[in-house]
């Protein structure tokens, strides 16, 4: 008794703890101790439920990320509108627009579209371009590609990259991809004679160009003749060449011009700004083995409004300009401070205007060389005047085979294959 009396001393001491029932072992039985009389009693145990986790443990359920875009995407499913009195309503989106959602996304892992229909594949293309699937490095490639190997033109038939390298340093696998372009424009580039593109521009993959630019792009004799060796022996690569600037380009000579009497099909071009020597000569030449005739007047062909980007892939390529010039943007800070400085003569003037200045005394001094060839006029007139007229084209055709006769025995070395010109055709 007095152990029960210590028993329930203890009890009422630290009943603040609400420790539960508690259980003693006497001579082989389980007693109970009762807490509120201080007695023990011979009760059976009643087992309490077994509890994992305390009484005050809560569960936050949180949602995975990839469940997030899921839930997105299941909103694209529907169209969201709101009614006259400003209650919102939905309507699901066709079957066609979910499917065409669908393979958008996984454009990539398309593995041919040769004979799909052109209408849906535009519409393909414009979806995958909005989520800007060809902006990214490795999948939009692969993604391109498959577009141009089926539809060629209407992806791109003009490209204009006019002063814009940093585009094609940063894109030029996609550019290389495009396919039968009609016109290009390269023009103040600075690409060089050893540029990758310059070399791809005499793939049979853009035989279908007839408007190229190339001004302002460093280029040199051994440029052209490179430009040029499929076409003066395979008769390959730009054969249907129609328009040609090679303006403001002073690395290139007399021999250069030589290399360009190739393009029989050529109807205007532009040397002006380059390193002739003999101008009168040139002139001539150009004349008589191509038919081209000296403009006195500036040619709207070249005046570089013509040449836009169009096709499919416009909004893409704007996008690739875009993602550079935001890649660029801390460089553009730069400027501004060092606008800031010029402005406050602090620093010397900038040297790309001293350049320009350059270019534009260079083909003042040398003067408008842009050539253009004669339409023929079916003109009605007497027997006379056309009897002299086939009189005078003998005439010229003699003059032309003499000179040619003569070229062709002072300088067999431009028109004769060199060794370099088979090293260059052993590569195509």
């Amino acid at each position: 008794q007095n152990w029960t009396r210590g028993m329930s001393y203890c009890l009422h001491s630290e009943s603040h703890l609400d420790t539960g029932p508690i259980y003693v072992r006497e001579n082989g039985k389980l007693h109970m101790v009762n807490q509120g009389a201080g007695g023990i009693h011979n009760v059976t145990p009643k087992r309490r439920p077994f509890r994992l986790f305390s009484r005050g443990f809560s569960v936050e359920l949180c949602m995975n990320r990839e469940d997030d875009r899921a839930r997105r995407q299941r909103t694209d499913h529907f169209i969201f509108t709101y009614t006259k009195e400003g209650n919102l309503r939905y309507s699901a989106k066709s079957l066609f627009s979910l499917v065409l959602g669908y393979i958008s996304d996984n454009v990539d892992h398309i593995d041919s579209l040769i004979g799909f229909p052109e209408q849906i594949a535009e519409k393909l293309f414009s979806a995958a371009e909005a989520r800007q699937k060809f902006t990214e490095p490795v999948t939009g490639l692969r993604a391109l590609q498959k577009f141009t190997e089926a539809y060629g033109n209407l992806v791109l038939c003009s490209l204009c990259l006019r002063n814009r390298y940093l585009v094609i340093s940063e894109k030029l696998e996609e550019i290389k991809s495009f396919r039968e372009l009609t016109c290009l424009d390269l023009s103040c580039c600075k690409l060089g004679d050893e540029h990758e593109l310059l070399e791809h521009l005499t793939k049979e993959a853009l035989s279908s160009v007839k408007r190229l630019l190339l001004k302002d792009n460093s280029l040199s004799d051994a440029g052209l003749r490179r430009m040029t060796a499929p076409v003066r022996v395979l008769k390959k690569g730009l054969e249907n060449l129609l328009v040609l600037d090679l303006s403001c380009n002073p690395k290139i000579t007399d021999v250069g011009i030589g290399y360009l009497l190739s393009f029989k099909k050529l109807n205007c071009l532009d040397i002006s700004g380059t390193g002739l020597k003999d101008v009168n000569a040139v002139i001539k030449r150009i004349q008589t083995q191509i038919g081209l005739v000296h403009s006195k007047v500036p040619l709207n062909e070249f005046d570089h409004s013509n040449c836009k980007t169009e096709g499919w892939a416009e909004q893409t390529v704007l996008q690739w300009e875009q993602a550079v010039m935001e890649a660029v943007k801390p460089q553009d800070d730069l400027r501004s401070r060092t606008a800031a400085l010029h402005f406050y003569g602090k620093t010397h003037r900038i040297k790309e205007v001293v350049k320009c200045k350059l270019v534009e005394a260079e083909t003042k001094a040398s003067g408008n060389l842009q050539f253009y060839k004669e339409k023929i006029q079916n003109s009605h007139l007497p027997l006379k005047k056309e009897v002299a007229g086939s009189h005078e084209l003998k005439n010229n055709k003699k003059r032309a085979l003499a000179e040619q006769e003569t070229e062709r025995t002072s300088k067999q070395k431009h028109l004769c294959l060199t060794v370099e010109d088979w090293d260059l055709l052993n590569t195509y």
